[in-house]
């Protein structure tokens, strides 16, 4: 009791969202076990409303930074930095989540398995999400870290009856513990350096550290550390575990990993790395270090997922390819963004890139989630031909998304690249912006080869027109709405990034939204 009293109504407030998730993924788990078979959608709506529970006490959260003009706070004895930073990535994580479980309905029940702790560690998982965005001190940001992690290695796995989906899990799980025992071997060295698990204390004692006979530990310590980050966000070399995994997983897991799971991942670099833009912490000191390593991991990022994916016919290992080649362009944002201390137009990138990416995503997974019915799997490119003829609603919706994954204007995709490439002119990395435009045109062919399919490939005789649940129509309604008007009216959407790194907006871009 006497560690409890501790804690202030502040400390609570601030865990508001990580709170209700953890309860609605707990009562998930009790309310499973008196639902008859015909009753188990109502674990999916119970896993829906905890989310919109959750997202109401993110609000709750804003307005009392509002109504105080704060522009974040700390909670749990500076363990928690809840800023508007956090706030964003908390929203992502929501509306991902939310997304991801009406597309799971009518999958689950599909493929015979439909279990209430599939939702329960969904919401568990988000938790794990919350605390690596909003996590001010490394031994929190690791325990969200596995948090997330083992509850997505038991959802990969989740087809029991399934070997791939068993395959995918078990090599998710083993290269996950190896990576996440570097990552925590790198941290612990940034402990024995610093004297702190704190980020700010950390980034105030490394200038020392960098100065004297202790500078190849930190070296070490850095190295060990983005090893372990760049596999989260599965970046060239490390990123083995993502076609394997994507291909196995239930398909409306393969969207939620690859949009939530990534941005957690994103959140948690940025954290490490740069610490907040309200906040300037972590490793910022030895950027010097680890912008070149950065620079190289970019470029064979971009090279060898766009070179893997022109040779892919399964459409989960397709996009799982398309979704790594993404992580180059998004490095480049980061690189852009760290020339001099923090310059705000590349950070701005990567947040923009998420923000689309999540809906453009989503909504790819989603119709490939579609196409799984009666005894077809649905994700191989030859299950696409003649969507058009079968769905042609479907058919649409996904050669939008495939055009906005390509970064065709006046789709959302557009601005997520349009951002990036900016910052690296505007920084003067010409030669980065150039690849990044290159590879671009690469991405176009293998998402053009995916329409192909859809309205030019033969239907096989005797295919039915696709039938579409209620709940999937409404996530493919949300995910294409989202994705056009994010890209004919971006400007509340750049406003909004611009409030969560607490930045006026570049004049040029003014000017261009006006």
């Amino acid at each position: 009791m006497g560690l409890l009293s501790q804690f202030s109504w502040t400390d609570y407030l601030l865990a508001l969202p990580i709170i209700l998730l953890t309860l609605f993924a707990l009562g998930i788990l009790l309310i499973d076990f008196m639902l008859p078979a015909e009753m188990k959608w109502a674990n999916a709506v119970t896993a829906f409303i905890g989310v919109l529970f959750a997202a109401a006490g993110v609000v709750k959260i804003q307005l009392w930074m509002h109504a105080n003009a704060l522009p974040g706070s700390y909670g749990f004895m500076r363990t928690l930095l809840v800023d508007r930073f956090a706030i964003y990535f908390f929203y992502l994580f929501l509306g991902g989540t939310a997304v991801a479980i009406l597309m799971s309905m009518r999958y689950l029940e599909a493929e015979h398995e439909n279990h209430g702790e599939y939702y329960a560690l969904m919401l568990l998982s988000v938790v794990g999400m919350m605390c690596m965005a909003a996590g001010f001190d490394i031994v929190l940001i690791f325990i969200g870290l596995e948090l997330m992690a083992i509850s997505t290695y038991v959802l990969v796995g989740f087809l029991r009856r399934d070997r791939r989906s068993n395959e995918a899990a078990l090599k998710y799980l083993l290269l996950g513990a190896f990576s996440s025992g570097i990552f925590a071997y790198g941290l612990s060295l940034i402990y024995g350096l610093t004297g702190s698990t704190n980020l700010y204390e950390i980034a105030r004692h490394l200038p020392a550290v960098l100065q004297d006979e202790r500078k190849p530990i930190a070296i070490i310590a850095l190295l060990t550390t983005i090893t372990g980050l760049l596999f989260k966000i599965a970046a060239v070399p490390f990123h083995q575990w993502a076609p394997d995994a994507y291909e196995g997983a239930p398909t409306s897991i393969t969207g939620f990993m690859s949009v939530a799971v990534k941005a957690a991942g994103w959140a948690m670099l940025l954290r490490i790395l740069i610490g907040s833009p309200f906040l300037l912490s972590g490793l910022l000191a030895m950027r010097s270090t680890w912008v070149p390593l950065l620079v190289f991991v970019s470029i064979a990022t971009m090279t060898g997922a766009n070179f893997a994916a022109l040779t892919q016919t399964n459409t989960k290992r397709l996009l799982a390819y398309s979704s790594i080649a993404h992580v180059g362009y998004m490095l480049l944002g980061l690189i852009a963004g760290t020339v001099t201390q923090l310059s705000p137009d590349g950070i701005k990138g990567i947040l923009v890139y998420l923000l689309v990416y999540t809906f453009m995503n989503l909504g790819a997974f989603g119709v490939i989630t579609s196409l799984r019915h009666k005894n077809v799997i649905g994700d191989e490119l030859d299950d696409l031909n003649g969507l058009y003829s079968r769905a042609p609603v479907e058919a649409v919706l996904m050669l939008v998304f495939l055009l906005s994954l390509a970064g065709i204007p006046p789709l959302a995709g557009f601005w997520g690249k349009y951002f990036i490439f900016l910052s690296l002119i505007s920084s003067g990395h010409y030669v980065l912006a150039a690849l990044g435009v290159l590879y671009s045109v690469f991405g176009l062919y293998y998402y053009l080869k995916m329409a192909n399919a859809m309205f030019m490939g033969k239907v096989e005789t005797g295919e039915e027109t696709l039938p579409v649940s209620l709940t999937m129509r409404a996530a493919l309604g949300v995910t294409g709405f989202a994705t056009l008007f994010i890209g004919i009216m971006p400007d509340r959407f750049i406003q909004m990034v611009n409030w969560a790194l607490g930045i006026a907006q570049n004049p040029a871009i003014a000017k261009l939204m006006h």
